[in-house]
């Protein structure tokens, strides 16, 4: 059974820096792509980073590009998303996602909130 649990959210002042991770079991981490979504109030879920199965490769939004990064440690089976200098407009549910066998495998997500 694949599970994805995020963690590291909470509320953080404009400039500020998370660290999410997403612990991962069910299935052969090592080997999947993974990224990490992201859902305002109001809006559309939307594709915030992606890293390749060995993490050789990494592509982000334009919105995020020079403030975020995305790892992954396949020893532990967790990706990470480091978030510098936080907008109040990061303000979202973040998601971890895979896709296996053609069908998408999400976590529970977990709410970052960047306000003064």
């Amino acid at each position: 059974q694949v599970q994805l649990v995020e963690s590291g959210g909470g509320l953080v002042q404009p400039g500020g820096s998370l660290r999410l991770s997403c612990a991962t079991s069910g299935f052969t981490f090592s080997t999947n792509a993974m990224s990490w979504y992201r859902q305002a109030p109001g809006k559309e879920r939307e594709l915030v980073a992606i890293i390749t199965s060995d993490g050789s490769i990494t592509d982000y939004a334009n919105s995020v590009k020079g403030r975020f990064t995305i790892s992954r440690d396949n020893a532990k089976n967790t990706v990470y998303l480091q978030m510098n200098s936080l907008k109040p407009e990061d303000t979202a549910v973040y998601y971890c996602k895979c896709r296996r066998r053609g069908s998408d495998y999400w976590g529970q997500g977990t709410q970052v909130t960047v306000s003064a």
